[in-house]
């Protein structure tokens, strides 16, 4: 019971993956699925941090596994968007560029012996992406053919979705900047 936050964390790894079939198979109600499986690991994401801090203890694990698992999950929904056409690619690219890096340079920091947890940048630009993601998957859900025909509802949750898109594209972008600003003498820092 102890490592409850750490079970919750690795759930999402799981959770990604069902999600991600259920946005590529073609059945009934499969993006509502993919949508209330994205839902339930994003209040996993809140509940993990939570009980650390406030029950169970914060452990080194938890602080390096629950940003990556956060990121896993985000990059593999934008991806799954991008595959069905919902999204501009260069947003994507862009998210999971800075994503990558920031993990790369926590690496390099666990190899120093330190070990960063997500910062308030990084927690803000997190809750935009999973907005972001979820007006996305109404917008799927919406033009799903098991459902009414929306009208002119779709149009205006894909222009949502887009902005907010936007938004947490450069959000993400931005809160990378201030991340390697923060952690320049780590960058800089000579060998030997």
């Amino acid at each position: 019971m102890k490592d409850l936050p750490n079970h919750l964390t690795v759930s999402r790894f799981w959770m990604t993956a069902v999600m991600m079939v259920c946005m590529t198979l073609d059945f009934p109600y499969a993006r509502i699925a993919a949508l209330v499986i994205f839902v339930i690991a994003s209040i996993t994401d809140a509940l993990d941090g939570y009980l650390a801090r406030n029950f169970f203890g914060v452990t080194s694990f938890g602080k390096l596994m629950d940003p990556l698992a956060d990121k896993v999950l985000v990059c593999a929904a934008f991806i799954g968007f991008v595959e069905l056409n919902s999204i501009a690619a260069w947003m994507v690219v862009l998210i999971i560029a800075r994503e990558f890096m920031v993990t790369g340079m926590r690496l390099l920091m666990i190899e120093k012996g330190i070990v960063m947890p997500a910062g308030p940048w990084g927690k803000i630009k997190t809750t935009i992406q999973m907005l972001a993601i979820c007006l996305y998957f109404f917008g799927l859900i919406w033009e799903s053919p098991y459902l009414p025909a929306p009208g002119a509802e779709k149009c205006v949750v894909y222009s949502y979705a887009w902005w907010l898109g936007l938004g947490a594209a450069l959000l993400t972008a931005w809160s990378g900047v201030v991340y390697f600003w923060q952690q320049r003498h780590v960058i800089w820092e000579k060998e030997g």
